[in-house]
Order: structure tokens, then sequence, then C-alpha cells
């Protein structure tokens, strides 16, 4: 019985030492380099996910929609990611992200918009 007493108080202090510990982790905004190591990851999938796809896509092979699809769900996982760090940092660092990130997966946005219609002419 005194074995069952102590769990409950040793689970109260987890859960009281995390929660102490996570409003200061969440107090710290990024840096811009933080954030564009991991954008640079998801931007990285994505443009393989796009040319993998855009290879499939142009020589009409059976793997093409399902390539196109992986595409665009490393898109997206980058857009979330994006709209993430913007959200979760300093103004500073959010202008600093956009500038370095915005255009080029607006360049993505737009050449997987360009193969879908491709796709979509065959």
């Amino acid at each position: 019985m005194p074995q069952n007493a102590q769990r409950p108080s040793q689970y109260c202090l987890l859960q009281s030492s995390a929660f102490h510990t996570s409003p200061s982790r969440l107090a710290q905004s990024p840096t811009a380099d933080a954030l564009m190591e991991d954008l640079n990851e998801l931007y990285a999938t994505a443009k393989d996910e796009f040319e993998i796809a855009a290879e499939e896509t142009e020589k009409k092979t059976v793997y093409a929609e399902d390539d196109r699809e992986a595409a665009q769900d490393a898109l997206k996982m980058l857009q979330d990611g994006f709209q993430k760090a913007i959200k979760e940092s300093s103004p500073d660092v959010a202008k600093e992200v956009q500038s370095r990130v915005g255009p080029r997966i607006r360049e993505l946005e737009n050449a997987i918009k360009a193969m879908e219609e491709m796709a979509m002419e065959d």
C-alpha cells in the first residue's frame, strides 16, 4: 500500500517539473538560423519529391500520380512548417525567415502546380 501512495506523488512531481520548464522553453524565440535548418530539410525533401514526380510525370509512368501526391504532401509539410516558424518567432526573426525561404516555397508551389496542369493535359 505505501508503494501505491508514492507513485501518485512521484507522478505529480514529474508533472509539475515538466510544467515549470515548458513555459521557459516557449518564451525563448528561436533564431532564424535554427528555424532555417528545419525548413531547409523540409524544402530539400519537397524538392526531391517534386523532381521525382516531374520525371515520372514526363515519362508518363504508372508511378506518376502517386509521386505527384507525395510531392504535394511534402510541399504541405513545408508550408505548415513555414507557417509554424513564422507564428512562433519574434517579428524580426519571422521577417528574416520569410525573406530567406518564402521565395523558394512560392517557386516550388508554382512548379508543382505547373506539373499538375501538365499531367491533366495528358
